[in-house]
């Protein structure tokens, strides 16, 4: 790290307000972090009405083009009558302003809980809501926004850790492990016929809000193009016989709105491994962020290199396994 101030450092309360009330709002002096490390988002309290919330976003990651089209993508889901939560307009229908540097956007406050994606009830529904997204998202790609695959993920994520953070006790078991690693998902992934489609792109219980017995989809941050199958894999989880119990259940639901392309079922353990490369990249990357010391203190210790390895290890392991199945 260097002594050098972050970008994040000026947002202060009283910067927080000033950027909403830029927009024609009046605080209430309430303003309240939320958890949010990629960029910035606040809880702002309105005079006589609901809170607000503001998301400032990280300088220099997305362009403005990329950002409007992440916005674009969410009015469109919601013009079909999809929950997701999109950010408001003002008069003249412009989702982002620029303020002090940054760009900012503003959405309405939803509550709500994350999901038991280990209720199978639950992941019917989920499955039916991404169906619908998925419908919408294949009738056009994105032109700005990037596309999820090896290079970007894998080996870029791979070559920041082995030149500048990897101890030199476990560079050579690293560099050779995610060679392999790397390697064998190619290989999967040029042996599987793929279609691109616009997806939410971070699919996990975090960005799914449960609320009036139903799935809110928040923070499409992260929609790229990608295969579909990348946004339903996150809700998989157990042994192969509950993740077999949990797919059927997830594309059951799916199916009655979109096709499901069984021969994707190849990528699940290729995009899990690329999700984790491209993790402790992302930690890397941020590291001169004070927020990120604080809240990841296990990153980029000894120990942590060595778990991430075995882990490693073991999905070069589940790569070679065969693939989950539909019953």
């Amino acid at each position: 790290m260097t002594d050098t101030p972050h970008a994040f450092q000026a947002l202060t309360p009283g910067f927080v307000m000033d950027a909403v009330e830029s927009r024609g709002f009046r605080c209430d002096c309430r303003t309240f972090a939320l958890n949010s490390y990629e960029n910035r988002v606040y809880q702002v309290g309105i005079e006589d009405s609901e809170p607000l919330i503001a998301k400032f976003y990280r300088p220099q990651r997305w362009s403005d083009e990329q950002i409007l089209e992440e916005h674009r993508f969410c009015f469109e889901l919601a013009d079909h009558e999809l929950p997701v939560v999109a950010p408001l307009c003002d008069e003249a229908g412009q989702s982002l302003f620029h303020f002090g540097g940054f760009r900012v956007a503003l959405y309405p406050r939803k509550g709500g809980h994350a999901p038991e994606l280990d209720n199978l009830d639950n992941l019917l529904i989920l499955g039916r809501l991404l169906g619908r997204i998925h419908l919408i998202g294949a009738l056009r790609p994105f032109e700005h926004r990037p596309r999820l695959d090896c290079q970007s993920f894998g080996r870029d994520s791979a070559a920041l850790i082995s030149d500048r953070f990897i101890p030199i006790e476990y560079k050579k078991s690293y560099d050779i492990l995610t060679n392999e690693l790397l390697s064998a998902i190619e290989g999967i992934m040029e042996g599987t016929t793929l279609r691109y489609i616009r997806t939410h792109g971070d699919c996990h219980a975090g960005n799914i809000l449960w609320r009036d017995q139903a799935p809110h989809f928040v923070d499409f941050d992260d929609a790229r193009m990608a295969p579909a199958v990348q946004d339903l894999w996150m809700m998989l989880s157990g042994d192969r016989a509950r993740q077999t119990a949990q797919l059927a259940e997830i594309v059951e639901g799916y199916s009655e709105f979109c096709d499901f392309r069984p021969t994707e079922l190849r990528l699940v353990e290729a995009l899990r491994t690329l999700r984790m490369l491209h993790y402790s990249a992302w930690l890397a990357r941020r590291w001169d962020d004070p927020a990120f010391p604080v809240h990841f203190p296990w990153f980029n210790s000894v120990r942590y290199w060595g778990e991430q390895i075995l882990h490693l290890r073991e999905q070069l392991a589940a790569l070679a396994e065969p693939p989950l199945q539909l019953m």
